[in-house]
This record gives structure tokens, sequence and C-alpha cells, in this order.
């Protein structure tokens, strides 16, 4: 067990049980998702530069423009088509933008927080070098060898592609272990932090598809951080225990939200009364 603490504090820290082990709420994209969401953008903003310019081309045509005005015209045009509509779009769609939404993916901080127009400018902007200048080949060179997936744009602006479409687990309440029915009687299970109680909760749900080696020593790692919460400690597997403590958890918490419902419709029902007998005496 002495080998394995230092991997029980990496696990606490990231909010990770183990690599095989908890999948995240909230992924980073992949690679090739990424690459098909750039795709697609680079394809809309392609047409929409080419609509442009056959506008452009109509109105100096017409001799709406002057001949020398036609390089300034393409250089704003670029500018706005590359850098400020992307912006603009990604700010306004809360990291969003038409290749993201078709993959399911936003732009957000690394601390996973929303990202702002200053983060989708600073995207945009080296995108120019990174996509256009040189066919996607830097965004997919630093892009292969980040743990996130992050172009060069990314990693200057602090953010990263999350995914937004992953599917969210529906797991069956926990139910506590026939064996402990005893122990539940007499137990105090304490307040856990809130971290080590969404690890447990994670590890319970998804122990079944876990790799049985990986099972035995997530379940002891998570036993020993939940000990000192539990009195008396019952005399069984690490992995019982954890089930049989977020069975108590639950119960309480369930007592507890019926107690305040209670509490309420008590409240309600005393004030409908009162008005009622105010109503009365008017």
């Amino acid at each position: 067990m002495a080998a394995d603490h230092p991997m029980t504090v990496q696990i606490r820290q990231d909010e990770v049980l183990t690599g095989e082990a908890v999948a995240l709420d909230i992924q980073p994209l992949s690679f090739f998702q990424r690459a098909l969401g750039c795709l697609i953008d680079v394809v809309a903003s392609v047409v929409l530069l080419l609509v442009l310019v056959v506008v452009s081309s109509w109105l100096l045509g017409g001799a709406l423009l002057d001949a020398a005005a036609a390089p300034i015209l393409g250089i704003t045009t670029a500018v706005v088509v590359l850098v400020l509509l992307p912006a603009l779009v990604e700010t306004l769609t809360g990291g969003s933008s038409l290749g993201r939404w078709a993959v399911g993916g936003r732009i957000v901080r690394v601390d996973g927080g929303a990202a702002g127009f200053r983060h989708a400018f600073i995207r945009a902007f080296i995108g120019v070098l990174e996509i256009w200048l040189t066919f996607g080949a830097v965004a997919a060179i630093v892009g292969a060898f980040t743990p996130r997936t992050q172009r060069l744009g990314d990693l200057v602006a602090g953010t990263y592609c999350e995914r937004s479409r992953a599917p969210t687990l529906q797991p069956r309440p926990v139910e506590l272990p026939d064996a402990l029915s005893g122990w539940a009687t007499v137990a105090d299970v304490g307040r856990m932090p809130d971290r080590l109680a969404r690890r447990v909760t994670q590890f319970v749900h998804q122990a079944p598809f876990l790799d049985p080696g990986a099972r035995a020593r997530v379940a002891a790692a998570l036993a020993a951080d939940v000990t000192p919460h539990v009195s008396p400690i019952p005399a069984v597997d690490p992995e019982t225990m954890l089930r049989a403590v977020m069975a108590l958890r639950r119960a309480r918490e369930s007592r507890a939200l019926a107690l305040q419902n209670e509490r309420l419709a008590a409240l309600t029902s005393g004030d409908a009364d009162t008005a009622t007998i105010r109503t009365a005496r008017q």
C-alpha cells in the first residue's frame, strides 16, 4: 500500500480515479473530432470568402469602387472573416462554432470556466498562422502532442476544447448490503469532503465496468480516505463498506429533504390559515 500512496494523492488532485477507472464527466474533444470540426469551419470560411469576393468583384465591375481600393478591401475582408467573425461567433455562442457544434465541442478555459472575447480573439489571430498560412500543419502537430489536443492558439490563450455532448450516466440508487443491516442501525457517517464524496459515488456506480485489479486498488484507496469519517468501521471488504456508506448518506439526505418539505408545507399551510383568519376578521 505504501507504493500506491503517491498515486492516491495524484488521483485526488485531478479528481480522476485512475486512467482505466472512472470516465470524466467532461472530457477534452479528441484529436480527430477537433480536426473534423476545424475542417468544417475552414470550409464555411472559404465559402464566405468566395461570396464576399464575388460581391466585391461585382462592385468593382460596376465602378462603385476604385481599383486601388481592391487590396484594401481584400485585406479588410480577410481580417473580418478569418479573425473578427470567428472570435465574435465563439464569444456569442459560449465557445462554439459551426464545426464544433457539429462534432459536439466548445472552447473553455483550462480551469473549466467560460472563455471570453479575449481568448477567442487570441485563438483566431494565431489561427491565421497555424491553420491558414500553414494549411493546418502547425495546429495538427501541436494538437497531436498536447494532452488535451490543444493547438498553439489554445496554449497561448489558456483554453481547450471540451466535449459538450458526453453521455450522462443514469446511476441507480445504491442499496445497503444485507450483511450490514445491523451495522447501519448504529453507524455514524460524518460529513465527507465534496471531492471525496464525488469520487466514491463515481466509483460505486462504475465499479462493475472496471478491471478487477484496478477495482480492488481504487476501492482500497477510497476506503482508506473514508475511514476517518465512519464509526464503527464494518468488518467487510473496502468496496462493500463504500457501498454501505453511500447508502447511509443517501438515506440521511432523503430524510433531511423530506423533513424540509414537511416544514415548508407546514409553513405554507400556516400562512394560508393566517390569511384566512385575517380575511374573516375584515
